[in-house]
């Protein structure tokens, strides 16, 4: 060990008196290759870099500084002791600038090959003596590549063989051996670095031998037990040998057979001595079943010879062994006052031999197995009718026309009452349903379930206890499940649980409604059931977030809520969302939706369209009255004057003569008096011709002594402004002839007499006293209003 570290060391010295590599960066020696556990020392010289303080790693690992010393300013020495690493990665660095500066790996070999083993396999086990092979083993690492030499030592036939691998195994072939000699062992490792050998390991070969497999196996029925026979190679020397059966269920699956068929606690054996055929029975085995059986052997204390080939049989019916069991599906009573029996039985496999007849005879219940009608069915199901009354239901089955077996189920009368269970619970989880119930105060024989997914297909189980498991079922589909009890003849009354799942799926799929507003939205929702199992959701999280900006809020409510208020939004922005509905089964989520926030309060909105209606019609009805008014502007004719006279209109105590209705409206019924006298002047114009005289000179008003002044009306009574200057007594003929002319159309109403006063009443005439005066106004009178006065 120390002449290793000292080769390593004056391999440094040496190096560093080297003149042309004096100035490198280095580490040496490379790639080494040293035995497990051994200690090694390693030089790093720095001389290019200038730099005195390095330090180490070992597979990216700082290594104790403690484990490095300096030679001399470039060269420093690291030494590790016990090194066990199969392979290893050490590089040293610099401390001011941690820069590598070399490196070398590390390989470690195994000190010895170890745990060799042997096996001795007798190639011709029928004859004594022969050719034999040995097979050997060991465990050695081997990263270099190692060469192996095996040497195998035989001492009573003083005999040394050699076999050479490249592997941990090898194999001497076409062996003399004799069974009782001895044989040591020895392996050699060999590198170009290095070469080790193990310790020798010495076998008997009575221990190691290992038998080659039987043959000829054969299986056959016998009474309904198998027996299974085999040849043994070795018959010259005792052993014992050890069968393995397999059974080959319904569904493909292989299980190994129970042990009350084998009649052992753990796998069958039998011992044999020198015998070369051995046999053992299966009992206990299900007709119409496959079963696979294989068979090894063992000599003495020496290794088990390999499983014989695997052989395959199946088994026969046995009349003794068929449990056949029978059930059936009652319908409702129909129109006719028939039922439909739907029959099914199990406990014939379908894999067996022969041929099977079944046939179903019902009969009623007091009849027994006497009378009845017969039906030729199928293999497992069939159906029949029966009336309302109980029946019962026989079921005989023929194996090349020889009756097999026959059996019976009871169908109960329609009403009749019958005991049942109560409080069915179920439990769905992963395609299985797991049913419990309450049984009858009546002790029971056991229990029928049956369950459907679509109605036309059953399937059926028996139970003895008060709870099953139904499993293999659809997934996420419902079913219909009915229990009934069994008693010792007859059943029971089923009862039902419907649409019970299998197992859930995701909550339904979601359709949701945004009505949006001002600052606010109202989010509805509504789930559509698209599967038939879908989970019950156990709350809604409303997801709502401003388009542009993708700042993501949520809302999350009770599962029976189907709406929420959405508040705090912006105004006039547009918001997406959706609704996630969760369940324990998954996570369902609707399609996003888009809306955008009014941008005005409606709260505001509603009073100003009000107030704008209010001020819109107060508009068009002022306009509409100032329309009106002005239409009865534009409608006042224009006075004429050859239609008007000059009269003397009295004052409110000077009213004598005739009542002349409003100028507007001549229907009112207030009137003003006008007081005429005889005309003192014969003259009349030509405009009034037509006139009556007498009745033209009746209504001449003499204007300037009864305190009236002159006015000139149109036919339509519209006022002509009157002359400013108010006139005086004695100038009523002035005032006529200063504005008489052959122009003027006037015609003066005076005269002599004072008027006679009136007193002034509604629509009719009251005189008065003679000696009242008034005050003159000056008024306008057309001829057609003294007309209109005449024809009232």
């Amino acid at each position: 060990m120390y002449t290793f570290q000292l080769v390593f060391i004056l391999a440094g010295i040496s190096s560093i008196r080297a003149g042309p590599n004096s100035n490198t960066c280095s580490v040496y020696p490379k790639d080494l290759y040293i035995k497990a556990g051994e200690n090694i020392t390693i030089t790093c010289q720095s001389a290019c870099d200038g730099t005195s303080k390095i330090y180490w790693k070992l597979n990216n690992d700082r290594i104790d500084d403690s484990l490095s010393s300096m030679l001399n300013r470039t060269h420093t020495v690291l030494s590790l002791r016990n090194f066990t690493h199969p392979r290893a990665t050490l590089q040293c660095y610099t401390a001011d600038t941690q820069q590598v500066i070399g490196g070398t790996i590390i390989e470690t070999y195994s000190a010895k090959p170890r745990n060799i083993s042997c096996v001795h396999y007798k190639l011709n086990q029928e004859e004594s003596g022969g050719l034999d092979s040995l097979t050997c083993t060991w465990e050695h690492h081997m990263n270099p590549p190692v060469n192996y030499a095996v040497e195998s030592v035989f001492y009573k036939q003083k005999e040394i063989l050699q076999c050479h691998s490249k592997k941990t195994t090898c194999t001497l072939t076409e062996l003399f051996t004799l069974r009782d000699d001895n044989i040591t062992v020895t392996v050699k490792a060999t590198t170009h670095h290095w070469n080790v050998s193990s310790e020798p390991r010495t076998f008997a070969l009575h221990d190691i031998s290992k038998s080659l497999p039987p043959k000829d196996l054969e299986v056959a029925d016998s009474a309904g037990s198998l027996s299974v026979k085999w040849r043994r190679l070795s018959p010259l020397e005792p052993g014992r040998c050890e069968v393995k059966c397999r059974k080959v269920l319904a569904g493909g699956e292989i299980v190994e057979c129970d042990h009350s068929e084998t009649g052992n606690n753990t796998r069958p054996y039998c011992l044999l001595n020198d015998e070369a055929n051995g046999s053992i029975m299966i009992n206990n085995v299900d007709p119409c079943t496959t079963y696979g059986f294989s068979v090894r052997c063992v000599l003495g204390k020496a290794i088990w010879s390999d499983w014989s080939k695997e052989k395959l049989h199946m088994t026969k019916l046995n009349k003794n062994h068929v449990n056949l069991r029978l059930w059936r599906k009652v319908s409702e009573l129909e129109e006719n006052g028939l039922r439909k029996v739907h029959v099914m039985w199990k406990g014939i496999p379908k894999d067996c031999g022969g041929t099977f007849d079944y046939t179903i005879k019902q009969t009623h219940d007091s009849e027994h197995m006497t009378g009845g009608n017969y039906t030729f069915c199928g293999n497992t199901t069939c159906d029949v009718v029966v009336n309302q009354d109980a029946h019962r239901i026989n079921l005989t089955v023929f194996q090349n026309k020889e009756v097999l077996v026959v059996k019976s189920v009871y169908v109960p009368a329609v009403g009749e009452s019958l005991p049942q269970v109560t409080n069915i619970q179920t439990l769905s989880d992963d395609k299985v349903i797991k049913v419990s119930w309450m049984a009858p105060m009546q002790p029971v024989s056991g229990y029928k379930i049956d369950w459907t997914q679509d109605g036309s297909q059953y399937h059926w189980k028996e139970s003895e206890y008060t709870n099953v498991t139904l499993s293999g079922l659809q997934e996420k589909k419902p079913y219909n499940i009915t229990v009934t009890p069994l008693f010792d003849d007859k059943t029971g009354q089923g009862t039902k649980v419907l649409h019970v799942c299998s197992s859930f799926g995701d909550p339904d799929s979601i359709a949701i409604t945004v009505v949006p507003s001002y600052r606010q939205a109202f989010v509805s929702w509504n789930t559509k059931s698209l599967k038939e199992c879908s989970g019950a959701v156990q709350s809604y999280t409303v997801n709502y977030y401003k388009t542009q900006d993708v700042l993501y809020l949520n809302v999350t409510v009770d599962g029976k809520m189907r709406n929420v208020s959405l508040k705090d939004l912006s105004p006039d922005t547009q918001y997406t969302v959706n609704v996630d509905a969760r369940a324990l089964t998954g996570i369902s989520k609707s399609s996003d939706e888009k809306f955008t926030t009014t941008k005005f309060d409606p709260g505001l909105v509603t009073p100003l369209s009000v107030a704008g209606s209010v001020i819109i019609f107060l508009v068009l009805f002022l306009g509409l009255c100032i329309a009106v008014q002005w239409k009865k502007f534009q409608e006042k004719p224009v006075p004429n004057p050859a239609l008007s006279s000059v009269g003397v209109w009295a004052s409110q105590s000077q009213q004598k003569g005739i009542c002349f209705q409003p100028f507007r409206n001549p229907s009112e019924s207030h009137c003003d008096t006008v007081y005429p006298e005889k005309a003192q002047s014969t003259s009349t114009p030509s405009l009034v011709t037509g006139y009556d005289t007498n009745t033209a000179s009746e209504y001449i008003v003499d204007y300037a002594n009864s305190g009236m002044t002159l006015g000139l009306y149109t036919e339509d009574e519209s006022p002509v402004e009157p002359a400013k200057t108010p006139p005086s007594p004695g100038e009523s003929t002035a005032l006529i002839s200063s504005d008489s002319s052959t122009a003027n159309p006037y015609r003066s109403q005076s005269s002599g007499e004072s008027p006679v006063p009136e007193t002034e009443k509604l629509s009719k005439h009251v005189p008065v006293k003679q000696q009242e005066k008034a005050l003159l106004k000056t008024i306008y009178v057309t001829l057609d209003m003294i007309e209109q006065d005449h024809k009232r």
